[in-house]
């Protein structure tokens, strides 16, 4: 007999405790139907995807594959669901529901659940596509953002990366979503063990490695493409993002970039940085600081015109700059889709408003925060417009394969 299980919001902190298949479903869904609302552009056609189960991943492959038409493979770390007290994540179902829809619309969507950081992983992922996918892929998105790295050369060590300032501790404000609180956080600056691990995992390391296992394999078709997601944010953001332990890496990044870029020159290659504008991710609501940005950044951008969520984002970003002619370049040939956030006038409003917000306020109407809470809440599939069922038949989500 099929056993329902009640679903329902379960927040800890800032973390989901909990997740809504259904909603899961249906944001899938929306940001396909997003993709097809602008129309076909001409793009991949053999996309591999890093980190493609949720947030810019996800966004990226859903672009590709419902924007440009392109077969996916996605590598991505999830799990599924086991009982009623563990349904497994979002990015889970948001597989599973991906490549349900792909295959309606006669495109291959193969689904990696695994460390992407091993070689086994990156051996199966050759060999399916020497077997299965045409022999090559043009595209290879990096979206990866992990807690751990085990090193290639030494499975007895493991990198752990941490959020942390370089050089002095900042003090600042945060947000417990559970509670609805505003509260003060102090940061301690990282050790040089903690900054150099934080390379290691969320460096370009494994980026490389991923394009030097294809291009050895064989895998890279002409022209092929790769893509890493960076971010540099505001100056009031800085001292714990782009001057801290993650700035550094995606520092680190940069530089892989480079090297990529010379070992695939004689296929008419191109590495690519790609500088991401601020958006609610499980990541980044962890981060000190930066959903206080965000709720006064939400705010101004309601005026203004020009919030963006992933799937907004990333279909502008392959759209317009990667596959399109309108491509905005900084001095380091860096894309930068985040100029619409970085405008001098959206800027100066952010941080008055930023100056206005008090723990008495944060939540009100003044402030960007019902949406913020709301995208961090449909991450997991809740308050999603359309998914409204509570209970789920928890022998049909046994069923399910990715």
């Amino acid at each position: 007999m099929s056993e329902l299980v009640k679903i329902s919001e379960k927040l800890k902190g800032n973390a989901a405790r909990s997740v809504n298949p259904f909603g899961c479903r249906q944001e899938v869904l929306n940001q396909i139907s997003y993709v097809q609302g602008k129309g076909h552009y001409e793009g991949a056609q053999k996309a591999l995807i890093i980190g493609g189960s949720s947030s810019y991943g996800l966004a990226s492959r859903i672009t590709a594959a419902f924007g440009s038409g392109a077969d996916t493979v996605n590598v991505s770390f999830e799990r599924p669901p086991k009982d009623e007290k563990m349904l497994g994540t979002a990015g889970w179902y948001n597989n599973v529901f991906f490549r349900e829809e792909a295959e309606k619309a006669g495109l291959k969507a193969k689904n990696f659940n695994g460390d992407c950081f091993t070689k086994e992983m990156k051996d199966q992922v050759i060999k399916y596509i020497k077997d299965e996918f045409g022999g090559s892929i043009d595209l290879l998105v990096y979206s990866v953002a992990a807690p751990k790295r085990t090193n290639p050369e030494n499975p007895d060590e493991t990198w752990r990366s941490v959020i942390k300032s370089v050089g002095k501790p900042i003090t600042g404000e945060n947000i417990n979503l559970e509670e609805e609180k505003l509260f003060e956080q102090t940061i301690e600056p990282a050790t040089q063990e903690e900054i150099d691990a934080t390379n290691h995992v969320m460096g370009g390391e494994d980026w490389e490695l991923w394009v030097d296992a294809l291009k050895e394999a064989g895998v890279l078709a002409n022209g092929f493409k790769t893509i890493l997601y960076s971010y540099i944010g505001p100056k009031v953001t800085y001292a714990f993002y782009h001057e801290g332990t993650l700035g550094l890496a995606k520092d680190a990044a940069e530089a892989s970039s480079h090297q990529i870029q010379k070992k695939i020159n004689d296929i008419n290659g191109e590495a690519l940085i790609s500088v991401s504008r601020a958006v609610t991710t499980k990541a980044s609501v962890v981060i000190p600081i930066f959903p206080l940005y965000c709720l006064a950044l939400y705010k101004v951008e309601e005026t203004t015109g020009t919030h963006e969520t992933p799937i907004m984002h990333k279909d502008r970003l392959f759209r317009d700059m990667v596959y399109g002619n309108e491509r905005e370049v900084d001095d380091k040939g860096r894309l930068r889709p985040d100029a619409w956030e970085q405008r001098a006038d959206i800027q100066e409003k952010v941080s008055e408003l930023m100056k206005k917000i008090t723990p008495d306020n944060f939540n009100t109407s003044l402030t960007g925060y019902a949406e913020f809470r709301r995208e961090f809440m449909q991450l997991n599939g809740f308050e999603v417009p359309g998914a409204d069922e509570d209970e789920v038949d928890l022998d049909q989500l046994l069923k399910l394969k990715p």
